[in-house]
């Protein structure tokens, strides 16, 4: 069996940290592994209209915004294939064919689906598209026969719904589809970076994030910002590395090589955070440390991304090839799902020497 590696980003906003550390990073690093046969990047503007559906124009805009953003970090088109969800008809029918193996008490339930509901508001009015969202995950997951799926934490019961969603069609249908497994980054904490005050995820929609093409100037004002130790009054004073958002980025991104650069009075991490464990060490002696950390990360991806926005032809070229390439892999999954149900009536002539058969049997 091949394997095969799917993941997606909603176009909804530009890119941010949380979205690098918790995926980006991660497929940049499988796709350059030489491990996988297959690899699709999807951007899902489908799902993203379940919740825009009023304004697709902040969809359509952001759909390119995404291209460059994976070019820009180190996404390989002849690596990665790209492409527009909305692009590859066979996910939609896919996922009409999938809506019929989910309860809507069972959608409810999606601990992913609760969460999402809660911070858009919706209440009681839930758009049926917004409920039906782990299915279409699904549809994208399965038409592409993927072994493998990078997901954030607060994604895997998405996944795990997908796997309901595989058994109990290959139970009733035979055995078509291929069962996914889940990837998840090797540090825990990068797989929900935590906002800049700290309370939620780094999320587009809360406004509380570093973004992959801030300026200089822009990280470092945000890093300022940061949530720290509250009782940490005094440079002098005790504090807590626990909870401190400055640590905790700290902990997913920086290494020995960025003591060495910007901060040599220390050795490790671990020294750094004994110090301000005991007392003696400032706040702001730790966010500008991360500061220059994240504008290292950053910067490149900025410079690169400028560079991409001189060169829209390539990037429109990319996402064009990549999503007919797509279609096609789609197209035979959906052949094959279409034979199993039993409902490939003109694929073939089987249907017609069925029809044949029943009735001069009948006569």
């Amino acid at each position: 069996m091949k394997k095969v590696i799917v993941t997606g980003d909603r176009p909804t906003g530009k890119l941010h940290l949380g979205h690098y550390v918790g995926s980006i990073k991660n497929r940049v690093k499988l796709q350059d592994s030489g491990e996988y046969d297959e690899i699709y990047l999807l951007i899902a503007d489908d799902q993203a209209l379940t919740d825009n559906f009023m304004n697709p124009k902040k969809v359509r805009d952001n759909v390119i915004e995404c291209v460059i953003f994976y070019l820009a970090c180190g996404i390989d088109p002849n690596k990665t294939t790209i492409l527009i969800q909305s692009q590859v008809p066979a996910l939609t029918e896919l996922t009409f064919y999938y809506m019929n193996l989910v309860s809507i008490a069972r959608l409810l339930r999606n601990p992913t689906v609760k969460t999402e509901v809660k911070l858009r508001g919706f209440q009681e009015s839930i758009p049926s598209g917004f409920l039906n969202y782990p299915v279409s995950q699904a549809a994208d997951i399965t038409a592409f026969d993927a072994t493998l799926v990078p997901v954030g934490e607060d994604q895997m019961p998405m996944l795990e719904q997908c796997k309901e969603i595989v058994h109990s069609f290959n139970r009733i249908y035979g055995n078509t589809l291929v069962m996914p497994n889940a990837y998840l980054p090797e540090n825990k904490v990068a797989r929900r970076l935590p906002s800049l005050d700290g309370k939620n995820k780094m999320s587009k929609s809360l406004g509380n994030c570093i973004y992959l093409d801030d300026s200089d100037e822009e990280i470092t004002k945000k890093v300022m910002t940061m949530y720290t130790d509250p009782n940490h009054l005094k440079v002098s004073d005790p504090g807590k590395v626990e909870g401190n958002v400055v640590f905790t980025y700290l902990d997913v991104f920086c290494t020995p090589e960025h003591f060495k650069k910007y901060l040599p009075d220390y050795k490790d991490l671990d020294e750094l955070k004994e110090h301000y464990i005991k007392g003696g060490l400032g706040d702001v002696t730790i966010k500008k440390f991360l500061a220059q950390i994240l504008i290292e990360i950053i910067k490149p991806i900025r410079e690169k991304r400028e560079e991409l926005i001189n060169n829209l032809d390539y990037v429109y070229d990319v996402i064009k090839k990549g999503t007919e390439k797509a279609c096609q892999k789609a197209n035979a999954t959906l052949l094959r799902v279409k034979e199993a149900m039993g409902i490939d009536y003109f694929d073939n002539n089987k249907f017609l020497e069925e029809i044949k058969e029943k009735y001069k049997n009948n006569n």
